[in-house]
């Protein structure tokens, strides 16, 4: 079995194939080891673990990169500690808005949803827009019904709610400096064994954000991009900032016209935005297997794991901007 696998890793090296794997990311905010605590960073850290081994279980067998971030941010959006379906932000009005995007780097479509209240997986129904719709994105009601057309079966909106979000709701519903604030977001880049590149997003928003705000995260090229020429990318942090520098595709836009290798183009990219202010960061991963993960926050939930054994969970700030 072990000469197997030598011939096999010989075999791969001698036809220049990259290696394949996933990144991941759980939000970037203003977190540390000593505001969380240790069992709390030992949860993250877990659920960071479990979105990376869906998604890596299903390049391993030769799966698509698509598939692999769907079911990376999948994880996440059932995993109550992150901002994404059960556990997402709350809106001034009490409610729950969620986004989410999905895009195939090999066909440059693209899926997204926006104001989703009753969808237990947003990322899920992202795809779906992609796959079985003309259409780029839907919204509110009409992406709603859309679902619902799909077989979906509705969830009450109170299915995204946990004691922990209630309370940090009321807590600053009874702040007199209460203002919206920005929250984490989930997502995942891939790439497959063929060479495809793939990227998801999703997110509850910003706690108490007025209801029918909408993100980065579902906006193609501005939170979510992936395009095999040249990177897949996934965003987090102040939405509003990383909307009017679209930095998604300008980490693309880097990479094919000046030239830029992936870590220079991720970092220039996230400076344009963030000099017009807010905070965040993003995770980018290119064809030839290159992964960054920039930041400017005390902390960003990341981590990524590939074929070649290179493997990482971090929370806080280490390789920061």
């Amino acid at each position: 079995m072990f000469r197997s696998l030598l011939l096999l890793l010989a075999a791969l090296c001698a036809h220049g194939a990259a290696p394949f794997g996933l990144a991941v990311h759980g939000g970037a905010g203003n977190v540390t080891a000593a505001r969380i605590g240790p069992e709390a960073e030992k949860a993250y850290r877990a659920g960071l673990e479990k979105a990376l081994a869906a998604g890596y279980a299903i390049l391993e067998k030769g799966g698509a990169a698509l598939d692999a971030v769907e079911a990376a941010v999948r994880s996440m959006e059932e995993n109550p500690l992150f901002n994404a379906g059960v556990g997402a932000t709350i809106t001034r009005d009490g409610t729950h808005e969620l986004d989410a995007a999905i895009m195939d780097g090999r066909t440059l479509k693209a899926g997204s949803v926006a104001g989703i209240q009753h969808v237990k997986s947003p990322v899920g129904l992202a795809r779906l827009v992609m796959e079985r719709t003309p259409h780029v994105m839907l919204i509110g009601e009409g992406a709603e019904a859309f679902a619902r057309a799909q077989g979906l079966e509705p969830v009450p909106n109170t299915y995204f709610r946990t004691p922990r979000q209630w309370e940090t709701f009321l807590k600053l519903k009874a702040s007199e400096k209460a203002r919206p604030t920005t929250k984490d977001t989930v997502g995942a880049v891939a790439l497959d064994r063929h060479g495809d590149l793939a990227s998801a997003t999703s997110t509850g928003g910003m706690l108490d954000k007025l209801p029918g705000r909408v993100g980065d995260a579902p906006l193609i090229g501005v939170g979510t991009y992936a395009d095999n020429r040249t990177c897949a990318v996934s965003c987090t942090g102040w939405g509003e900032f990383f909307i009017r520098a679209v930095v998604a595709y300008d980490v693309s836009a880097r990479m094919a016209y000046q030239g830029a290798p992936l870590d220079k183009a991720a970092r220039a990219a996230l400076d344009a935005a963030l000099k017009l202010g807010g905070e965040g960061g993003l995770i980018a991963l290119d064809a030839a297997g290159h992964v960054t993960q920039p930041f400017n926050t005390p902390g960003m939930f990341r981590g990524f794991r590939f074929s070649d054994g290179r493997a990482s969970v971090a929370l806080f700030g280490e390789g920061a901007l």
